[in-house]
């Protein structure tokens, strides 16, 4: 199958199967999300979510937040993975949202990453679903997804690589909700160890279970139609 055949497939099941597609992470606002994107690396949503009510009810704002110390920060999140790095990120976070950016959330990408505990997939994380641009952030599931199915050639071999070769070939205007696709796709159904082929609906368009299953491009080519 060709590769933009394979993207066009792969794209109308999401649309027709998937309408819906939203971050998993709990939030109210713009600042909370950056909060809560911040805890969630290397960390699942269901641990972030469970800790964030106590954060955002007793740091409200930037402010609040900012005027606090990473000591006090630390006793919210300690469940998370790497707390004490967090703790002083979210706090140093604060405190350059206050002084550089009129506490608002900065809508790029260059100013997101100058904040602490802000990397491109966060960054791309905060312009995606908040203002709904065409940012990709690549965490392990997006980069498994798109391998797994064919959608990036084996040389794409950084995060970044991915992000550009999505970027590339989805139309911008779906590439907010395919960011959310790929993401739950990887954590409910392409899953790391035990990858769920049997009941997956991509089946005839994913280069794994093509490669694996050694179906024929015959037989692809039938089911695809």
């Amino acid at each position: 199958m060709r590769k933009k055949e394979r993207y066009e497939k792969v794209i109308a099941w999401f649309q027709e199967n998937v309408p819906v597609a939203e971050t998993e992470l709990h939030y109210n606002n713009p600042y909370e999300l950056l909060i809560a994107v911040i805890l969630s690396a290397q960390c699942t949503d269901k641990r972030v979510n469970m800790i964030t009510p106590p954060l955002y009810k007793d740091f409200p704002t930037p402010e609040a937040l900012a005027a606090t110390t990473p000591e006090v920060v630390f006793e919210y999140i300690r469940s998370v993975s790497y707390p004490n790095n967090k703790a002083k990120h979210l706090v140093g976070m604060a405190k350059m949202l206050v002084n550089d950016f009129q506490s608002q959330v900065p809508d790029n990408l260059e100013d997101l990453i100058k904040l602490p505990g802000v990397g491109r997939k966060t960054a791309n994380v905060i312009q995606s679903v908040v203002f709904n641009k065409a940012a990709m952030a690549v965490d392990t599931h997006v980069f498994r997804v798109s391998h797994r199915i064919g959608l990036v050639p084996d040389s794409c071999t950084t995060p970044f690589s991915v992000e550009k070769e999505l970027i590339k070939n989805i139309p911008e205007e779906l590439i907010p909700i395919a960011h959310h696709w790929l993401i739950l796709h990887g954590r409910y159904v392409c899953q790391a160890r035990t990858p769920k082929c049997a009941t997956c609906g991509l089946q005839m368009m994913c280069k794994y279970f093509c490669n694996t299953y050694k179906v024929t491009k015959e037989e692809s080519k039938a089911k695809n139609k």
